[in-house]
């Protein structure tokens, strides 16, 4: 099936396109970016125009960050055609539901992907939590943001989400993997005072779950989940990708590259079977830690 990608940035390089290079479903048909390009494939630097130019691409996955992703979102629903959003798949949860009515309004798939989520150990650390009582949690996830995002002003500009760019990750497994739902009860969020967004945040949730998120970590990063049950202790390390139980590792690989392929081949099957997957729960507890979140100002930050 031919796919169009939009936004050839960071992530879309590092991550998208490997996956669709490998990928028996799909062969990329067109790119559109201000300035990127993949090497051998037609490239737009505007969206209506490749829209109308490719009929024939049936699908789009959209690379570009939250603010400016909604007006091209409707343009591919509009023009009938399968939409993937990246994560997250909106700056506020109403352009979403925006979304999700236009795409059954014109009979098309829409699937709002949570990449963290398609990590190698997730799965078997849902099927062992099926049958278990959550006791307590904590979650670390603290990073670079230089590293990740370097340069990019946007991320900390209103709709950016600041930490809760990564920090959304480790909500979309932690609400993937519980056999209860959860909301959150408080929140603390630290902005640089050259900022509009978060750089820290400190996340309490029920189920005794508390969460660490931070954008400024250097040398190695810490991506971990940690459950206590009534059966016994839970990690999840490595973004999901390995799993360990009572200390002892049981699952998992060292490697963070399966993921979206595996987005990709979901992909495949929602737009083979006539589907749409578009889950916001990880969204909503981000939005909720802003309703509810204490803000502190800390000092200035340049990404």
């Amino acid at each position: 099936m031919k796919i169009a990608l939009v936004g050839i940035g960071k992530i879309a390089l590092d991550q998208h396109v490997p996956a669709l290079a490998a990928s028996p479903d799909w062969e990329l048909a067109a790119t559109v970016s201000r300035r990127g390009r993949v090497e051998g494939v037609p490239a737009f630097a505007d969206l209506d125009r490749m829209l109308a130019a490719h009929p024939e691409i049936g699908t789009v996955s959209l690379c570009l960050p939250p603010v400016p992703r909604f007006a091209a979102a409707q343009a591919v629903l509009r023009a009938g055609r399968n939409l993937m959003l990246e994560k997250p798949p909106g700056a506020t949860l109403a352009e979403v539901h925006v979304l999700r009515d236009l795409a059954q309004a014109h009979g098309v798939g829409l699937y709002t992907t949570w990449h963290s989520r398609m990590a190698h150990a997730v799965g078997q650390a849902k099927a062992w939590l099926a049958d278990r009582d959550i006791r307590a949690g904590r979650i670390t996830w603290r990073e670079d943001v230089r590293r990740w995002h370097p340069g990019q002003d946007w991320i900390f500009d209103p709709g950016g989400m600041g930490v809760f760019d990564p920090g959304i990750n480790a909500l979309s497994i932690l609400t993937e993997i519980l056999p209860v739902s959860v909301h959150l009860t408080a929140a603390e969020l630290d902005f640089p005072r050259n900022r509009q967004a978060p750089i820290a945040a400190r996340l309490s949730f029920s189920h005794g779950i508390a969460a660490d998120l931070d954008f400024r970590q250097e040398g190695p990063q810490t991506w971990d989940i940690e459950l206590r049950t009534d059966a016994g202790h839970l990690a999840l390390r490595m973004g999901g990708n390995l799993l360990e139980i009572d200390g002892r590792r049981v699952g998992g690989e060292d490697s963070i590259m399966g993921e979206y392929p595996a987005l990709y081949h979901r992909m495949a099957r929602l737009v083979r079977e006539g589907k749409s997957d578009v889950d916001l729960t990880p969204m909503v507890l981000v939005a909720d830690a802003f309703v509810l979140g204490r803000r502190n100002t800390v000092e200035a930050f340049e990404p």
